[in-house]
């Protein structure tokens, strides 16, 4: 850990006006950012007595190793230069509000030919109608009841092109809930039009549709056709009960998100009420870690520029009115941020009485409630996490926190198709984003010890070309803080934005006993690391090993740091037995046509889809394989030569599937 006085600019090189900071590591990625009314108040705060520093703030200011500032000419462009900045290097100690991905959303993706509605997470697709956010189950009744009046497309890809493959509709298409346009019951001009009323209705035009069917109904009671009245009347029906579900809570012509929040002093739970036509159309939640002595102003503040900055499409998603429980920090710029994502004026204000307010204590309750859910659930894990790291660290005698660990496995079947993979944890929490898997070759293939030393040698090769890729060129001198923003390509840079992996762990972990250990310990003394530890888990009798030591460190059966890294190891392992058994299957289907020059997959498959079989090819001449779909001159030559070779050595042998037994054509 750094010591904050070691990297403390003096008080009086930093200016006092508007801007944005920015704390590294010692890697020079970017773990925090902020802004400032006034940098020096601000920055100054953060180099007080360590004592009166909160928690995760004493962490931040002790991992960082500088810091440095850009001013700016307003607060407004500090806001957007500040959200910016946290998109683009995503700092780990910033406030992030983590959706609790309990509410899913009704998608209709009319960017398709067919427009298909079903339920989705995630992240937004461009061309796809969303409406919600809804319960699990809600989300499901209120699509199963709105098939029935607008039959919809609700089938995967795969379904659609059987149907139209054989002619025959789904079950849907069957039951009336699918209009079938797989089969021309409907044109596609006419299944868009009802996916346009879908998307209406849901859009808050229910009254309209309602009103159309008892029109409709009525004429058919007129015209004594008593069967068309009695179907309209369960439209009508299922119609209302979709429309009621939501209560009113407002007037309808009332567009507002409703947000509250209930925090203590380590976490913060966020709701918010979507509101439109005066109904409550949907509902989502957010958990927070705070990070820092942050007030509720700066909270709120912080949560609309994620909620809202998120999506381009902001028009359509962003309300006439945003309430709020309290008024959040830097309120005018923020009024005229979202007012030009909106395209229109936008209010931010805090309900004082009436329906709002009373709306605003219900969402309160929630954020309460919600809070007390997720403690209830995460408890029991971030202890067991925190604990497990503490114990490891403790039980091995590191004198660094265990933020990030990479696990290491190597993986072959009596020396083939060998190779290795690389896990990822931070924070006691797999990152899948980093994981990475490798192929060995050659003399490193010969055995467990020379695979691992060769896998190592390659991860922190490369974190030292990207690490001196990093340096200032001789003569520039670095800009510790202050009048212009770094370039993009310097910002890149220095975040390894372009780099081949992330920095370096604090603890590597080899799946193996002592000389799987030892020579990973010889790989990183070779490239001269000395700052990362290395450790190795026998799975005989889970003994921890250590380099040159005679001796393991045992942990106790019940120590939560032995469950961390037998689960570490264990995820190493089966990231490596998969890649391993994909490479195994491609290496096991063979082709006589293997090892021409130039000629790949496509031109193999080109080459029999117009010949026919494998016989064919070898009885053409070259200039008849030149009609084959890009296969030029000079590589029907080397296809007749090669060929012409393998007969002569006996290779001709069609090509045969290792593991079926099954004779292929390429």
């Amino acid at each position: 850990m750094a010591d904050p006085a070691s990297y403390r600019p003096q008080t009086g090189e930093i200016p006092t006006t508007p801007g944005v900071y920015r704390f590294r590591d010692p890697h020079g990625r970017v773990i925090y950012v902020g802004k400032a009314k006034n940098l020096r108040s601000r920055l100054n705060s953060y180099f007080a007595n360590p004592a009166g520093l909160l928690p995760k703030t004493h962490a931040m200011v002790h991992a960082a190793s500088s810091v440095e500032w850009t001013m700016v000419g307003s607060e407004l462009e500090s806001l957007q230069l500040e959200y910016t900045w946290i998109k683009e290097f995503k700092p780990r100690f910033n406030v992030v509000f983590r959706d609790d991905k309990t509410y899913p959303y009704l998608a209709v993706s009319m960017a398709e030919k067919l427009p298909r509605v079903q339920v989705m997470r995630g992240e937004r697709r461009k061309g796809t109608r969303y409406f919600g956010p809804y319960t699990a189950g809600a989300i499901r009744e209120t699509m199963d009841t709105l098939l029935r009046v607008f039959p919809v497309r609700s089938c995967s890809p795969g379904v659609l092109k059987r149907a139209q493959a054989s002619g025959r509709p789904c079950l849907l298409g069957y039951i009336d809930k699918c209009s079938a346009p797989c089969v021309g019951r409907v044109t596609a001009e006419e299944h868009r039009a009802i996916a346009e009323d879908f998307c209406s209705f849901m859009g808050g035009e229910a009254k309209r549709f309602i009103t159309r069917l008892e029109k409709d109904m009525g004429a058919a009671v007129a015209e004594l056709d008593y069967e068309r009245a009695a179907r309209l009347r369960d439209d009508i029906i299922a119609l209302r009960k979709v429309f009621e579900r939501n209560a009113v809570v407002l007037s309808e012509d009332t567009d507002a998100d409703v947000f509250a929040l209930h925090d203590d002093d380590l976490e913060a739970s966020v709701q918010v009420f979507h509101v439109r036509g005066g109904r409550v159309r949907g509902q989502r939640g957010w958990v927070v870690e705070k990070v820092e002595d942050a007030t509720t102003p700066e909270l709120i503040e912080h949560l609309l520029q994620q909620v809202y900055g998120e999506d381009s499409d902001n028009q359509g998603r962003i309300p006439r009115e945003v309430l709020v429980p309290e008024i959040p920090s830097n309120h005018h710029e923020l009024l005229e941020w979202l007012g030009g994502l909106r395209g229109a004026k936008v209010d931010i204000r805090v309900p004082q009485r009436g329906d709002k307010a009373a709306l605003m204590s219900t969402v309160r309750d929630n954020a309460e409630q919600a809070l007390k859910l997720h403690k209830v659930r995460r408890a029991g894990d971030i202890t067991v996490r925190s604990q497990a790291l503490q114990e490891l660290q403790e039980a091995l005698e590191l004198p660094v926190p265990l933020l990030r660990i990479e696990c290491y496995d190597i993986s072959h079947v009596q020396g083939t198709n060998v190779v290795a993979s690389m896990v990822v944890v931070e924070d006691g929490l797999p990152k899948k984003a980093d994981y990475r898997k490798f192929s060995i070759t050659g003399a490193a293939a010969s055995d467990d010890t020379a695979a691992m030393h060769d896998v190592l040698t390659r991860r922190f090769r490369h974190y030292l070309q990207d690490k001196s890729a990093q340096l200032p060129k001789s003569g520039e001198v670095p800009n510790p803080g202050g009048g212009e923003p770094p370039s993009s390509s310097d910002d890149a840079a220095l975040t390894g934005a372009k780099a081949r992996f992330a920095y370096p762990p604090n603890l590597v972990v080899v799946d193996g006993g002592q000389p799987q250990v030892n020579a990973a310990a010889r790989a990183l003394a070779e490239l001269g690391i000395d700052d990362v530890y290395v450790v190795g888990l026998a799975k005989r009798l889970e003994e921890v090993w250590l380099p040159d030591s005679d001796f393991p460190v045992i942990l106790p059966r019940t120590s939560q740091g032995l469950y961390l890294l037998q689960r570490i190891r264990d995820e190493a392992h089966r990231f490596a037995i998969t890649f391993h058994r994909q490479k195994r299957g491609k290496a096991m289907t063979v082709s006589a046509l293997d090892g021409v020059p130039g000629l790949g997959e496509a031109k193999r498959k080109s080459l029999v889809a117009h010949f026919g079989s494998l016989k064919k090819i070898k009885a053409a001449t070259a200039l008849e394989l030149t009609a084959a779909k890009g296969i030029g001159p000079a590589l029907a030559e080397a296809v007749v030569s090669h060929l012409a070779v393998a007969g002569a050595s006996g290779e001709a042998a069609p090509a045969v599937n290792m593991t079926t037994g099954e004779i292929l054509e390429i």
